[in-house]
């Protein structure tokens, strides 16, 4: 996770937060440093966006915004597709906002009443973890 102020926008900051994955490997070897596929809301389809996982070989699955699919319309000879299977991948992006919204059941949280980073930093790694906790007792009971 990347902890901003406020005021900036999540479209750019994707890429520190896709810098910032280590993935553990099942058996033995570094970690992996780079998904296969990203899946993102409308509020990342910038072109620099798009332009920083081409060249890093990521697939994405991101919605375009209306304004964009307008302007793509009167160039001739840009498709715009957002098929069958990219709409079966982006079903898969809920989990992500049931996420968020579990987190932001705790009002410090929610608020981001916190003065300084590190505190709000500590707080949802806190929640993060209790929520995971109780999540793996349910689900192994």
């Amino acid at each position: 996770m990347v902890i901003t102020g406020g005021n900036v926008n999540d479209t750019t900051m994707m890429a520190a937060v896709l810098e910032d994955i280590r993935v553990p490997r099942a058996g033995k070897g570094r970690p992996r440093t780079r998904p296969d596929r990203v899946l993102a809301d409308k509020g990342y389809p910038s072109k620099a966006n798009r332009a920083w996982l081409r060249t890093r070989g990521i697939a994405a699955t991101i919605p375009e915004r209306d304004d964009q699919i307008a302007h793509r319309r009167k160039k001739p000879g840009r498709p715009i597709d957002f098929g069958d299977q990219q709409q079966q991948r982006y079903k898969g992006r809920n989990v992500v906002e049931r996420c968020f919204n579990r987190l932001k059941q705790w009002r410090g949280i929610a608020m981001r009443s916190d003065k300084l980073a590190r505190n709000y930093r500590a707080g949802i790694c806190l929640a993060a973890t209790l929520i995971w906790i109780k999540t793996d007792l349910i689900n192994t009971a």
